[in-house]
């Protein structure tokens, strides 16, 4: 689909009023998004690496500091995305529905349907990305321990004027079929050697508190 002009009449007074209120780690993470051109947030499962960035973005575009939102994600399946019935964005669904369950949590839903409608809301497959540049756009790549380090360096170099690139990942979810091929590990050395550039990992657990014990049985049994 392609977007639109982000039409919306003002420019809001007041702040954007979200259903969920980030806690201190989040908001130090959305601090760093606004201040950098690309910021990588890490963290263990449930800690709301996805839910900070689609903040970030619908705050970003309810405002009218960027026109659209562009999300990616890496289709690691055994099932080629070509195969699956459906247009472009029905065959994407299952890989991005959890972005959109966390627009949906933290706005009104009639919203959130309503910028997807009218195509501020763009999802790219990442074998889409290619030759593209997003201009004035806010670009979440999630479950980004699962792109290779050629995907990377092509994603990264997508970033166009006046937009911003938030990329989640945790290594520790990493479904390829060669581990060491993950092009997450590279770019979260990249802390302190790319201007406008930078990375948070978030540590606090927000589902259920059986998660953290689960991980942490996990990584004990893994460290053996």
């Amino acid at each position: 689909m392609a977007v639109k002009p982000n039409t919306q009449k003002r420019v809001p007074k007041n702040p954007i009023k979200f259903q969920l209120t980030l806690n201190e780690e989040q908001k130090e993470a959305k601090r760093l998004i606004l201040a950098n051109a690309i910021t990588v947030i890490k963290g263990k499962a449930g800690s709301g690496k996805t839910l900070v960035a689609c903040q970030a973005a619908l705050d970003m575009l309810f405002t009218r500091q960027i026109d659209s939102i562009v999300i990616t994600r890496p289709t690691v399946s055994k099932e080629d995305i070509g195969f699956l019935p459906g247009s472009l964005a029905e065959k994407m669904d299952p890989w991005v529905s959890p972005i959109y369950a966390n627009m949906y949590n933290l706005y009104k839903r009639e919203k959130i349907d309503a910028i997807i409608h009218e195509g501020l809301v763009e999802i790219v497959p990442l074998s889409f990305m290619r030759g593209r540049t997003f201009l004035n756009s806010f670009i979440i790549v999630d479950e980004a321990q699962n792109v290779t380090h050629d995907q990377m360096e092509m994603i990264l170099s997508r970033i166009g004027i006046n937009s911003k690139m938030v990329i989640c990942g945790d290594l520790r979810q990493n479904d390829l079929k060669i581990q060491s091929s993950t092009g997450f590990d590279f770019l979260c050395q990249l802390k302190g050697k790319v201007k406008n550039f930078d990375i948070i990992e978030l540590q606090k657990n927000h589902r259920h508190s059986i998660v953290d014990e689960i991980l942490r049985e996990y990584n004990t049994l893994l460290e053996k």
